[in-house]
């Protein structure tokens, strides 16, 4: 609805959700500030949620240009973190992404890390979400390149998730490829079998040992910080080890029917962080209640209950840090050789 001091005649807005996220942080959030150490991009999303669309930001008047209706509006935060302020951002860049599809087979592939990392990522989220990024292009790309498979040179859009359906971490790249390759010197394209790109238990063990020996180099160069609850990785032989002697997962969803089935998938994927205002149910008395979907029974969709401060903390973990880019393209659809 417009707010009371808005010109008469103006339009409707969307109705607000019953609890949005800014709620939860303005109940609680001071407070979890003054009792956990928090990384600056953490303590500037929360501030930016919770004051998203609030006299503090100020406002400004929007006219309609047909009717010349006239209402004023609180500002947006623009925070990427922030559920209420990424549609605009989303369709932006889904109309720039239009233009590159090709009229050809689309592939999604998953590359998830394990959850024995994820201690060691929330202290060095930088560095080993970087290395995932690369290791993920380094290993497609050297599939691509084999003989055995396309001999040529791959393309592909990576974009970082870190989280579950119960806000837990859970990090992984989901890829959006091409179903084939351009010949070294771009002459000619080389198309994959129908309904088919790589073997994906090839494609995890070369991942694993790409971003264990990646891990290793971050290691040996210093550009991990071992504090807190992970000091004891400081010394990673043991630990690298048993990583090594794990599978890890690579999934392959089936193809995509085509370039309009691309664009739906990554419109739900690229500006969203952990959860929407639309899956909460309710706040009150300290505890948080939000939807999500048990894919163990059979998509059912269930009710999760938190504690606000466990809730926040959870949200938290997936906030990136500050300048990190969360959608990349690689080979041919990196931004240097896509226009090309």
């Amino acid at each position: 609805m417009p707010p009371a001091w808005a010109p008469a005649g103006a339009p409707r807005r969307r109705r607000r959700p019953a609890v949005e996220l800014a709620d939860i942080f303005r109940a609680h959030g001071s407070a979890y500030r003054r009792t956990h150490a928090l990384a600056r991009a953490q303590r500037r999303a929360m501030r930016a949620i919770e004051t998203c669309r609030t006299a503090a930001l100020g406002g400004h008047r929007e006219t309609c240009d047909t009717c010349g209706a006239e209402r004023l509006a609180y500002n947006s935060c623009r925070n990427r973190h922030c559920p209420k302020c990424q549609t605009l951002a989303k369709e932006r860049w889904l109309t720039a992404r239009r233009a590159e599809l090709l009229p050809v087979e689309y592939f999604h592939v998953v590359f998830t890390l394990p959850h024995a990392l994820n201690a060691l990522a929330q202290g060095n989220p930088r560095v080993l979400y970087t290395l995932l990024f690369r290791t993920v292009a380094a290993t497609l790309t050297t599939f691509a390149r084999d003989p055995r498979h396309l001999e040529g040179e791959l393309g592909g859009t990576a974009i970082l998730h870190t989280w579950g359906q119960t806000l837990s971490q859970h990090l992984h790249l989901h890829c959006v490829v091409p179903g084939g390759a351009l010949t070294q010197d771009g002459t000619r394209w080389i198309a994959a079998p129908a309904g088919f790109l790589f073997p994906v238990r090839a494609l995890a063990q070369v991942f694993r040992g790409k971003y264990l020996a990646a891990l290793r180099r971050a290691f040996t160069t210093g550009q991990l910080v071992f504090a807190g609850s992970v000091a004891s990785l400081a010394e990673p032989a043991a630990w690298l080890a048993d990583l090594r002697q794990h599978a890890w997962v690579v999934y392959a969803k089936r193809p995509f029917g085509g370039p309009r089935q691309v664009l739906d998938y990554l419109g739900r994927y690229t500006h969203r962080v952990a959860l929407s205002n639309d899956r909460l149910v309710r706040h009150a008395d300290g505890v948080v209640h939000f939807r999500w979907k048990d894919y163990a029974a059979g998509d059912r969709v269930k009710v999760m209950a938190l504690a606000a401060d466990e809730f926040i903390r959870r949200f938290l973990l997936h906030v990136v840090p500050d300048g990190f880019v969360r959608i990349r393209h690689f080979g041919f659809l990196a931004n240097r050789t896509r226009r090309a």
